[in-house]
């Protein structure tokens, strides 16, 4: 993790994560692929299915938050939980079920 200053807070860090390896030795797959990135203007960006992958996968509160985002912006719906392990699947039909959370 990378801190801000001496004043920043935990929630403000940015995360690094290395390309096709597991966060934690108990994850279901591993980090995307930088292979499964695209150029955007000034940065290179995650594309939107490892993306949304990546986030099943850690499944924290905040990274669930971030999937209903996602949703809530019409870029996943119903069609998606088969693109993924059925482990992931069900996360994201939980996820799609519930839309109030």
């Amino acid at each position: 993790m990378f801190l801000d200053g001496p004043g920043a807070k935990i929630r403000d860090v940015v995360h690094v994560l290395f390309a096709e390896k597991k966060v934690r030795t108990d994850d279901e797959l591993p980090s995307p692929a930088v292979s499964e990135s695209e150029r955007a203007e000034e940065f290179q960006v995650l594309m939107i299915e490892p993306l949304v992958r990546l986030k099943l996968t850690s499944f924290r509160t905040k990274d669930q938050v971030h999937i209903r985002d996602v949703i809530d912006a019409g870029l996943v719906d119903f069609t998606w939980p088969d693109r993924f392990p059925p482990v992931l699947a069900e996360r994201l039909r939980g996820i799609l079920a519930t839309p109030d959370g």
